[in-house]
Order: C-alpha cells, then sequence, then structure tokens
C-alpha cells in the first residue's frame, strides 16, 4: 500500500445484512475503501486475486468452504492481513483462536442480540482493527509450527529439547518468576513460546489483551498443547514451577509475595493503558515483589501497555526481553519499552523461549 493511498478492504461474510453494514462502516473512513464483497471463501479467490486487497475481513462459518480452512490456504499462498468475524461464543471463542494461530491479525465479535444495531456500534472498533491489520506484518506460513509439534510431542512421553545442565540450573532455583505481556499478534507469540518450555520451568504470569470467555479459551487451549499447566488465573493461585496463569478478560492480575510463595491476585479496577487487564499493572507488581528474581517478556502489540512497568523490572533488577521488530506483528508495545531502555536484550521470537530459560 502506497503512501497516502487508502486501504483496500475484501468483506467476506454470508450474511447480506453483515456485508452491507461493514461496507457503510469502513467507507465512512477517509483511508479506507471496500473494493468488493463475497458471500464466501469460493466467490472470494478470484476477487483476492483481481482486487488485491489490502485486508480482509472474515467470517468463520460459511456454506461451501469455512473460515479457517480458506485462511489457512490464504496463508500459505497469498498471505494478506485478516480480521476474523466472530461470534462470542464458546465455540466462536475457539475458533477465532485458531484463526490467530494459523496467522489472522486480530477478530472483531459479532453481538448475539440485534446484529444491526450491535456491528453499527462496534464501527470506531472496526475501523481501528482493519487499520492496524493493513500495517501489520503478515509472512508466508507452513503450519506445522511449534504448537503442532508440541500437541504431538503430548501425545507421547514429554520429553524436553533442553540440556540436562540447563535442567539441573533450573531445578535448582526455588524463587524465580517469569512475566510475560502481549496484545495484539500476542496469542501466536505466546503460544510459540508457551509450547517451546519444559515440565520444569518457573511459575509463569501472562497478560494477554483479550475479552473474558476468549481468555478461559486461551488458557484451555494452550494447557492441553504444552509441556506446563495453563489456566485462567483466580485470586489466590500460586505462582508453581511449571505452570503458567493467564490473568483473565476485563481484570487486572498482580503478583504478590507471603515468605518464599508467589501468588495472583485478580482485581477489578480502571483501565490502565486504555486496557484490562494491563501488563504495567502485572510488571510492577512483579518488580516489588520479585526484583531481580524475574524474567520479564514483552511481545508485540499496539500501543505502550507495559514498557513502563517493564522499566521498573529492570531497574529492580530483573532481566527484561522485547520481541524484536522483524518478528513482530505489531511493533508497539516493545518498541516503546526498547526506547524507554528497558530492554535487556531484544531478539526474535524463536529464541525467547531460550533466552527465557538461560536467565530463569
Amino acid at each position: 500500500m502506497s503512501a497516502g493511498s487508502k486501504t483496500k478492504v475484501l468483506i467476506i461474510d454470508d450474511s447480506a445484512v453483515i456485508r452491507h453494514l461493514l461496507t457503510e462502516i469502513l467507507n465512512q473512513a477517509d483511508d479506507i475503501e471496500v473494493v468488493g464483497t463475497a458471500q464466501d471463501p469460493i466467490f472470494a479467490k478470484n476477487k483476492v486475486r483481481d482486487l488485491r486487497p489490502d485486508v480482509i475481513t472474515l467470517d468463520v462459518e460459511m456454506p461451501r468452504m469455512d473460515g479457517l480452512s480458506f485462511l489457512e490456504e490464504l496463508m500459505k499462498t497469498d498471505p494478506i492481513p485478516v480480521v476474523m468475524v466472530s461470534a462470542l461464543t464458546q465455540k466462536g471463542c475457539e475458533t477465532t483462536l485458531r484463526a490467530l494461530e494459523l496467522g489472522a491479525i486480530d477478530y472483531i465479535t459479532k453481538p448475539s442480540i440485534d446484529v444491526s444495531s450491535g456491528v453499527i456500534n462496534l464501527g470506531d472498533e472496526i475501523i481501528k482493527k482493519v487499520r492496524l491489520a493493513a500495517k501489520a506484518r503478515v509472512r508466508r506460513k507452513g503450519f506445522e509450527c511449534s504448537s503442532v509439534q508440541a500437541a504431538k510431542e503430548l501425545s507421547g512421553k514429554k520429553t524436553s529439547h533442553l540440556t540436562t545442565g540447563t535442567l539441573e540450573s533450573l531445578s535448582a532455583t526455588t524463587d524465580k518468576i517469569i512475566a510475560i505481556g502481549a496484545s495484539t499478534g500476542g496469542t501466536q507469540a505466546v503460544t510459540e513460546i508457551i509450547t517451546a518450555l519444559p515440565e520444569s520451568t518457573p511459575g509463569t504470569v501472562i497478560v494477554q489483551h483479550m475479552p473474558p470467555v476468549f481468555t478461559s479459551s486461551f488458557a484451555e487451549r494452550l494447557n492441553s498443547i504444552s509441556r506446563i499447566d495453563v489456566k485462567e488465573a483466580v485470586s489466590g493461585d500460586r505462582v508453581l514451577r511449571g505452570t503458567a496463569l493467564i490473568a483473565p478478560g476485563n481484570h487486572h492480575m498482580t503478583v504478590k509475595r507471603n515468605g518464599a510463595m508467589y501468588y495472583v491476585d485478580i482485581i477489578d479496577g480502571p483501565m490502565v493503558n486504555f486496557v484490562r487487564p494491563s501488563v504495567d499493572v502485572l510488571f510492577r507488581s512483579v518488580a516489588k515483589y520479585a526484583g531481580r528474581n524475574a524474567v520479564g517478556v514483552i511481545l508485540t502489540g499496539m500501543g505502550e501497555d507495559g514498557a513502563r512497568g517493564m522499566l521498573e523490572m529492570k531497574e529492580a533488577g530483573a532481566f527484561t526481553i522485547a520481541q524484536d521488530e522483524a518478528s513482530s506483528v505489531v511493533f508497539g508495545m516493545p518498541k516503546r519499552a526498547i526506547e524507554l531502555g528497558a530492554a535487556d536484550r531484544v531478539i526474535s521470537l524463536d529464541e525467547i523461549a531460550k533466552i527465557i530459560l538461560e536467565h530463569a
């Protein structure tokens, strides 16, 4: 997309009402133009080739070919930024999470009641997400990704590729903690990291910007494909070796310490950096209670949530890692952390798990 030109959008949805509403909403933006619509992926294939859209909005459930199959095929052959359109249901969440693993940039949740009014009320969010997708990095994918490999390994004996020396080093520590923060593009990044970690990994706490139903599904999905245990956190959960806790949507998560024991507190409260849960809230608590015994990781995402909290972690003696620009879907949060001098290392996503364990 050249500078100053409009973002060209192709809408794929089997609902004529949704196609009409999305077209009206997106065409209201001066920098966006809907160049075409399609009622299912079969019709869309020729339009993708002929119209060369910058962004695609893609429904999940459609006749003849479902959205996931189309997305997987698209990302293998002709990667284009995709924003999924799904229902805010358990099934919709699971499908959307799979879409994000396959390479979708973001998602829009369709209201379950009064769809027309609900979609119109989401107008600003829809425009924002399409703009963000237009700037995101999308790469051609082979789909034997780390999470799939991990799932295969879990079907047999759980073994780690780490050396004996590394495992012995991990066993010698009792009070380490790993804190991870992510937003747009983060589900894929977090999945790649968590599925690469062994059972002996220090207790891990994660903030991923997501709505409530999504964080529960995300935790269940990660737990099913990881060597470590993963769950959506509740207040009082201990931060234990071999366990990862994910902050529930619409709640902040903090870490506290009682003697040698870390535990989490799930709290309400105002949004921080326009989000809840906030990475900054988590990181600041880790800086306070874990200090030099922590490793902090900030991953792909829009905005600057987590950057100042990571700086506090570094100043408290923690080792800090920022995902590099080349492997980030959106280089917002890591970039701001780097600008503040909060990152000890700036590295590619595929190296982060290894570096975490070296410093845990």
